[in-house]
């Protein structure tokens, strides 16, 4: 019996990561394969539901929101690591989106708090993981180191940050400060910010942040926690080796995996092209499925490996509303129709 593997990431707005890959599991069971599910994030908003589904092992902590305003953030204990995702402390979701978000006053403190809190769980000696993404902030995690600090530091423990974009410090301004409501004029503002940060990270702490891959994820989150004295690593291969996902790819006929808008950025350390780039290595097909596609997404897709043997936009298939508004059916519907043809 050929086995097929889920490996999704969330479809953001529409579908948890978890909830896609229960749909591709239930479209390859009913086509007589069997089905093992992964769901994976990049180290971004969703990190904390992959690790733990139930959310048995979730704290809350009340932190400073990115507008200022308090908000309770769920984190992940579990021994003596703990896991938070930014985006539940500092997150442009909790400031109301890029519409209603203030780009240049947006802060990443919650974040430093909760780190703080995890930090206090794990005690000398444990990690503390920070999943870099979906930041309302630009603000080079000054905010947060800030925080840090008048709190009497972290302590003796590991801290990693798991960014999703290799994205450079200084550049986070030009590349996601307008996703976040930044004007031209703003982005030309925090671009200069960031460049006395990273002076200011090298004259104090002894930290060039100016070229290390990933210090720009987050609106320079990366910067700060470089600066606190941690590491950052891709929050794919992190999650990744985690789940176990090697293994999984190793024992695949055919993988599935997805996200809500695939393009050119789903190749530079999102889950998607990193799991095209792990079954391309073995020789595992690869059926991606997103809910939008953009021509350099699918380029990209095809060219990598040679094991990509489809790529199909739910948009293009089913029209937006219902890709939008029935996005796990659509895609129970469309692996089932390409299990039913191979």
């Amino acid at each position: 019996m050929p086995r097929l593997l889920a490996a999704p990431d969330k479809f953001r707005g529409t579908a948890t990561a978890g909830e896609v890959a229960g749909a591709v599991r239930r479209a390859a069971t009913s086509c007589g394969w069997t089905a093992d599910a992964v769901p994976l994030s990049d180290g971004g908003d969703g990190l904390l539901a992959v690790l733990d589904p139930g959310g048995s092992r979730l704290r809350v902590t009340e932190v400073t929101g990115p507008n200022g305003a308090k908000v309770p953030a769920p984190w992940l204990l579990t021994g003596s690591t703990a896991v938070i995702e930014l985006a539940r402390a500092s997150g442009l979701a909790l400031a109301g989106g890029p519409g209603r978000n203030d780009p240049l006053a947006a802060t990443t403190r919650g974040t430093g708090e909760l780190m703080v809190a995890a930090a206090r769980a794990v005690g000398d000696g444990g990690t503390v993981v920070v999943g870099l993404g979906g930041s309302a902030s630009t603000d080079g995690g000054l905010a947060a180191l800030e925080a840090v600090e008048e709190q009497g530091g972290l302590g003796d423990v590991e801290l990693v940050g798991a960014y999703d974009v290799r994205a450079l410090f200084v550049e986070a301004a030009g590349r996601f400060a307008p996703q976040k409501g930044a004007t031209p004029a703003d982005v030309e503002l925090l671009r200069a910010r960031l460049g006395r940060l990273a002076e200011r990270y090298l004259e104090t702490y002894g930290v060039d942040v100016r070229s290390e891959p990933g210090a720009g994820a987050a609106g320079g989150m990366g910067g700060a926690i470089m600066a606190l004295g941690g590491h950052l690593e891709s929050g794919y291969r992190l999650v990744a080796r985690i789940l176990g996902l090697d293994d999984a790819l190793r024992r695949a006929d055919l993988v599935v995996t997805g996200e809500g808008a695939l393009d050119a950025s789903s190749f530079t350390g999102k889950v998607v092209g990193g799991v095209v780039g792990d079954a391309a290595a073995l020789g595992v097909p690869v059926l991606v499925v997103a809910g939008r596609v953009g021509t350099d997404g699918r380029e990209i897709a095809r060219g990598a490996g040679g094991t990509v043997v489809e790529v199909v936009s739910l948009t293009d298939r089913y029209g937006e509303a219902l890709a939008v508004g029935g996005t796990i059916a659509c895609v129970e519907a469309v692996v089932g129709e390409v299990l039913g043809s191979r």
